[in-house]
């Protein structure tokens, strides 16, 4: 997937020079707000781009979830997801048709209510899944049977 990157800047610029700043996005399609410390940066884009990114999302959602409800769509979509998902060819072919049913599921409900994090998430509990099926020494620790109780798990300390 090709997209024209991110045009990056101190957050501080856009305080000191706004005009400058959003300027940026005549060539780009957001501007990256580097923050200081452990903060997120943040990302500035046009109204207009973000609601044009929202509706292509609930398009996809949507044209996902009638091809795979079409004789044969289930099966066009688990051939497709390696040339999109790499990473899914670690896992068995009874996980990647759970993962290809649980994408579409999730894809429909964030579509619903707008917020495309709860597929950021799945994809990176899969793409973990698909790392302890690559390595073997890791996925045969992982599915062993545990004996007992490790005990009581020493409460946090306030940090």
């Amino acid at each position: 997937m090709t997209s024209v990157p991110f045009e990056v800047a101190p957050l501080s610029e856009l305080l000191r020079e706004p005009t400058a700043t959003i300027s940026r996005l005549a060539r780009a399609r957001a501007v990256r707000l580097q923050r200081r410390g452990e903060a997120d940066d943040l990302v500035l884009m046009s109204a207009k781009r973000a609601e044009q990114e929202n509706e292509v999302v609930d398009l996809t959602a949507a044209l996902l979830s009638g091809m795979v409800r079409q004789p044969g769509g289930s099966a066009l979509l688990r051939h497709v997801l390696p040339a999109a998902l790499p990473w899914i060819r670690f896992l068995p072919p009874p996980a990647v048709d759970e993962f290809a049913a649980e994408f579409i599921e999730v894809a429909e409900a964030a579509a619903a209510v707008g917020n495309v994090a709860p597929i950021s998430v799945l994809l990176a509990q899969w793409r973990h899944t698909a790392e302890v099926y690559a390595d073997p020494d890791l996925h045969r620790i992982l599915t062993a049977p545990s004996e007992g109780d490790f005990g009581p798990v020493p409460r946090p300390e306030d940090q």
